[in-house]
Order: structure tokens, then sequence, then C-alpha cells
């Protein structure tokens, strides 16, 4: 024989025409059928029918006779009589062979102890599955009953329910049938009420020792009762019984071909791993569940049915729905053409009025508004762009920054477009434009980059808005505020003056008195003149620092948060005083100064207003006598909390006090807290918020920049 002839012996422990064995020989017949130079033999110990000493060690003569000049690869063994008759006389018979073993009970492994080069698949039954599957099917069931053998199968078989049937014992009633002739089996399964149901276990011989087929005992029984059976193994299907979680002949053999193709590709059987879990399916018979009426989908969802009718959708389903699909994608891909084709006109038509529309809107828009190419040429405007440089629209196109500005102005901005586009981002930012002829105006301009069809840059696109009269009616409402608060800073400043005042009065009557008495010297007159000019030089930097708060800041500048709160209580420390109210001052930072980077006088202006309604607040409600501030150094604000306990915001007013125009007070203007939100957020970039905590205290917290933020 060639050197790649691989064969193969199939040894069976039962008979041909056993079901069982013969649907294992059927599924390895077939897998190597097509695959050249692999040659099977088979033969059958026929144990079920004889399994006597005697009659086994005659078949150990007969195989050694019979094979005794053959030398298998691989030796597949079927059954537990066969595995024991290979490890009986392995080292004799077998020891230069392959084994794959199939269909093992109660599988050990002491099974295969002493064989070197074996793997296999394990049969077994899983009892607990197909006890729950019944019971799914079967809601109102009371009783099942077990037909068995009393075999060593079958017996095995009988200690496996025995264990789950605990499970169960509250539920239903299981009842074993395995020590009756075949009469009394029959007797017993027409007495059954139709809340039963049958687990055909096994029944080759009946407790009178008469033998059976496989099929006609159980043929038998369903003849004369219409309870549905149930069965462990699949060659029971088709004979009688619904179905159930199956031990498949044809699952056990396909797993083991597998074990087999290994081998032949170069694989030790032993590191091929055993396999433990038997491949076992659910399946059902088509004409059963009719019968009875089961809907075995309502429980399970995969599993296999037989005699099912035809149906020409079911064996050809998967052609049905190829042509299916093909014929919709068709009628979709015409459909989508139709469609294409009338929208694309449709777009065609929208997008002439749509370039209509944007032309009509853009120039109804009062911002100018352009957008330039990368080479920062200008390719589109609106009327009022065009009409900010005295221009038409057509003559804007084509023209650049550089033909309006002077060059080192121009090459400036042009530097910033640049960095933009590389970017590919947007940027918003204010901008004082000297026009020519015309006087200077401040914009916020808000430009973006935009991409052209192909992914390439197209350019930017640009909105200008003139901030001009705003900033100016801004100035005014702060100037305004400033003025609101002028009688309470005045009555500070009375309260500053009154001590110098006293004081001067003081040194003006010992002046007298010495000039009097003779006592004033040369002397004596300087330390009066020096103590005159200390108590007018505190008179006058009061003035000076009232006069300081009313000039508007022009630029932002960085100043001490610390500086500046002194410099505002110097103003209303007194009237806080006289009110008999308590101002701490906290610093949290020990060391260090508290920058903030803004406008100084209008950050002063809000500390004032804040402190100063606090101060009117305890004061007119007379309740509370503190005022606490608190003053930190984060890592990009400076942060200032005012709190006071002179009570609570009403909840449903507290969402408003930062609106124009909106006070409480009977003579308030409603300007003070709407000023001191634009200045500390508009302005300076901050923000300022208010709280009510505890009983009765109310905390402003207010957060300024304490750096110059790029491009500043």
């Amino acid at each position: 024989m060639a050197q790649n002839t691989k064969d193969i012996l199939l040894i069976h422990s039962y008979h041909k025409g056993y079901k069982w064995s013969d649907d294992i020989s059927k599924v390895i017949e077939n897998n190597f059928l097509d695959k050249e130079n692999i040659f099977l033999s088979t033969v059958y110990m026929d144990t079920k029918r004889v399994d006597t000493k005697e009659y086994l060690e005659e078949f150990y003569h007969y195989y050694k006779e019979r094979f005794k000049h053959y030398s298998f690869d691989v030796i597949i063994v079927a059954d537990n009589s066969a595995l024991e008759f290979v490890q009986e006389h392995y080292e004799e018979l077998f020891s230069k062979s392959s084994i794959v073993f199939l269909g093992i009970n109660n599988f050990e492994p002491s099974l295969i102890k002493n064989i070197n080069h074996i793997s296999g698949v394990v049969e077994n039954v899983d009892i607990e599955k197909n006890i729950d599957l019944i019971l799914s099917l079967h809601p109102n069931l009371d009783k099942i009953l077990v037909i068995n053998e009393k075999s060593i199968t079958g017996d095995a078989i009988r200690k496996e329910i025995d264990a789950v049937a605990p499970k169960y014992q509250k539920r239903i009633e299981i009842e074993h049938v395995d020590s009756m002739d075949m009469d009394e089996i029959a007797s017993k399964t027409g007495q059954l009420s139709k809340n039963s149901a049958i687990l055909w276990v096994l029944l080759f011989k009946d407790k009178t020792g008469r033998f059976f087929t496989y099929k006609e005992n159980l043929q038998q029984i369903r003849k004369i009762t219409n309870t549905p059976i149930y069965g462990l193994w699949d060659f029971y299907l088709d004979y009688g019984i619904v179905g159930g979680f199956l031990t498949s002949a044809i699952s056990q053999a396909e797993a083991a071909c597998k074990i087999v193709d290994q081998i032949f590709a170069g694989k030790d059987p032993s590191y091929i791993p055993v396999v433990e879990k038997s491949p076992n399916r659910y399946m059902f018979d088509y004409k059963e569940l009719e019968s009875h009426r089961i809907d075995a989908s309502s429980v399970v969802k995969n599993y296999e049915v037989i005699n099912k009718p035809f149906s020409f959708y079911d064996e050809y389903k998967h052609y049905v729905w190829l042509f299916v699909a093909t014929l919709s994608s068709i009628i979709m891909v015409v459909l989508f053409l139709m469609q294409n084709v009338r929208i694309r006109k449709q777009s065609e038509m929208a997008l002439k009025n749509q370039l209509e529309f944007i032309k009509v809107l853009l120039d109804t828009i009062p911002n100018p508004i352009y957008y330039t190419n990368v080479a920062g040429e200008y390719i589109g405007s609106n009327m009022a762009f065009a009409k900010l440089y005295d221009r038409t629209k057509e003559e804007m196109i084509g023209k650049t920054i550089f033909d309006f500005f002077p060059s080192e102005w121009a090459e400036e901005r042009r530097k910033s477009d640049l960095v933009l586009l590389a970017k590919k981002g947007s940027e918003t930012f204010e901008l004082m434009l000297h026009l020519p002829k015309k006087r200077a105006r401040l914009f916020t301009l808000s430009k973006a980059v935009y991409s052209n069809s192909d992914g390439s840059l197209g350019g930017i696109v640009c909105v200008m808005d003139d901030m001009t009269e705003r900033m100016q009616h801004q100035q005014f409402l702060i100037q305004q505020s400033k003025l609101t608060e002028m009688g309470e800073m005045i009555a500070g400043v009375a309260h500053q003056w009154n001590e110098p005042l006293v004081e001067l009065s003081a040194i003006m009557q010992d002046m007298e008195f010495c000039f009097n008495s003779g006592e004033m010297d040369r002397a004596k007159m300087k330390e009066f003149v020096r103590d005159s000019i200390i108590q007018i030089q505190y008179m006058s930097q009061t003035l000076k620092d009232f006069r300081n708060f009313l000039k508007p800041s022009t630029r932002k500048t960085l100043f001490c948060a610390k500086k500046a709160l002194s410099e505002v209580l110097e103003i209303i420390g007194r009237p806080i005083f006289y009110a008999h109210i308590d101002l701490s001052i906290t610093y949290l930072k020990d060391e260090g100064t508290f920058p903030v980077y803004g406008y100084e006088n209008e950050f002063k202006q809000v500390l004032l207003n804040v402190i100063n309604n606090a101060k009117n607040k305890i004061v007119k409600t007379r309740k509370g006598s503190k005022i606490m501030i608190e003053v930190d150094r984060e890592i990009i604000h400076t942060k200032i909390v005012i709190s006071d306990d002179g009570g609570h915001i009403l909840e449903k007013i507290i969402g408003f006090i930062f609106d124009p125009y909106f006070t409480t007070s009977k003579n308030g203007t409603g300007l003070g807290l709407y000023m001191a939100k634009m200045i500390i957020e508009d302005k300076m970039g901050g923000s300022i918020r208010v709280q009510n905590y505890g009983n009765s205290t109310v905390e402003f917290t207010i957060l300024v920049p304490n750096a110059m933020k790029g491009g500043e």
C-alpha cells in the first residue's frame, strides 16, 4: 500500500441494524467517503444481545485471527463495551494505534487508564434539562412516568433521576417503571391521566427476559396511550416520542470525526482534550408536536424538527430571501435614481432661490460682513461692509486690507489671519478701526475659517459688530451708577473730615492759649504748623480718593485687590463703623499680592456697591451686625467673597437682582448690581454670583482674572 494510506477500524459495541450504531456508521462513512487514501473497516461486538464472558472470549479470538495481518492508524470505539475490550487487550492488539472513543456512559479517567494515545467524546444524558423541558411545555403536569429497564445503563440513569428528583418533589410525582413485563407496562400507561407525561429511557428487555428492538416496544406503547412521550436518545425519534434534549448518535460521531481529522493532521491524540460535555441538542418530531398540540418554539429557540411537511419557503428560504433582497435592491436603485433626478432638479432651483435669499439677507443685516480667500482678498461682502469703506460691493472684490490701511498695521492684521488659517479655528476680539475720513470706531470682530467642498482651505469669514455707541452708553451708565453712590460717599467724606476738623479746632485753640499766655515761641509755632499740615493732607487725600473714584479707567491694568479694597474702605469704612456693623477682612494667602487684571476704578465701584448694599440692608432690617470679606488667590482667578448676616434675599427675586432697573429700595435706581455684573463679566471677563446659605446669610462671590490673557 502507498505510504500515505490511512486505515481506520470502527468497533461497534452493538449490532448492525441497531439505529444508534447505524447512525454512527453513516456519519463516519460519509465523513471519509470523499477523502483519498482513507479506508474504513467496521466490526460489531453485538453485546446488546449477548455479553457473556465466554462470548467475549470468543470475540477476542475472532478479532485476533481476522486482523492479524492488519495495522490500523486509528481505531474508533463506539460505546462502553468496545472501549472495555480495547483497554483489556491494549498491549497485545492496539498499542500501535491511536484510539478515539465515543458514546461512553459514566466516563471516568480509569476507563482509559494505561492507553497512551487516546481521546474521544463522552456520552451523557441531561435528566434535569429534559424534566425542565417537559414542565415548560406542560405547565399543568402533575406526574411523570419513567419507563426504564434493569441494566447497567438503565440503573445508571435511575441514579441520575433520583439525584435531581428532590428539586421537583413539591411540584410533580415521578414514578419509575423498571421491573414489569410488557403487558403490565401497557396497562400502566393506559391508565395515565391527561396531566401526565412519559419519560422513555430504555426498554430492550422486560422482566421476563423478552428482547425487543429499539422501536417495537415504543410503538406498541404509543398505540395504546395518548400521553406525550419524551426520550433521552435521538434514535427513538420517528417512533413515538415527542422529542427532548437528546443524546445524538450523529452529534457524537461528528465530534469523533473532528478528533480523527486532527490526528491525521499530525496532532497527538494525547494532547486533544476529551469532549466531556456530551453534544446533545433539542430535537422534536413534527407529527407528535401536532398530535399533542405542543408549541416547542415558545420554550426553545434553537432546535431541530423531523417529519416536517415540505415547505418551499423553509426549504429554499435562503434563495427566496436572496431573490427578494435582489429584487428589492433593484427597485430601490431605480426609485433612488428617479428620486435623485427629481431632487437634483429641485435642488438646483432651491439653490438658486437660496443664493438670491442669502444675498438679500446679508444686505439686510446691519452688521458689516465679509469673506476672504486664503490670499486675504475680499471675495464677497454685504452692503453694510461696502458702505463702511464708501464703496460698492463689486468694488470691494479683489481688494485687500492693504488697500485701506497703513501697511504696517495691515501687515500685523494679515499675520493674525495667517495664524487663524493655520489653526483652522475661530476667534473673537475687539479692534479700533481708524477709517479714512471717518472718526475711529470700536468693533467686535468674530472670525472663522471655512473650507471648500473638496476639503481645502477656503478662507476667512468675518462678522463685525460696531460697539462704539454701546461702549459709550455703558460708560455713561457706569458714571451714572457712580453718581448714585455719591450720596453715601459724601457722607463717608464728611465722616473722614470730622476728626481732622476737630483736631484743627483744638490746634487753633492751643495756639490762641499759648499766644495769650506768652508761651508761644518759634519751636511751638513749628509744632502747631506741622500738626495742622498733617490733618490738612489727610483731608486732601480723602478728596483725591473721591476724585479718583469718579474718574473712569481707560484701559485694563494689573492691580492689587487688597489695595483696591483698602481704598474703598477708606471711603465707606467710617459709615459702617458708625452703623455699629462689625466689618472683618480675611486674606487666605499670607504671602504675596492678590493680582487683578482689569479696570481698577470700575472694580472699586463694584466692591463699593456690594459692600454698601450689605450695610444698607443691615441698617434697614435691623437684623444682623456683620459684614465678612474673604480674599483668595486661585490659579487663574482672584476670588472675593462678600457676605452679611442681614437676612436672606427672597427666592422669588434672587434671580432678578442683576437685571437693569430692578430694585427693592424706594429710592433705588436698579443700576448698581446691573453695572457690577456688566463690569465684572462683560468688561473684565470674570463672574459674579449670589446665594443664600445658613439661616440669614447672603454671599456674593466675585471671580476676576489675575493675569493678562493672550492677545490682550
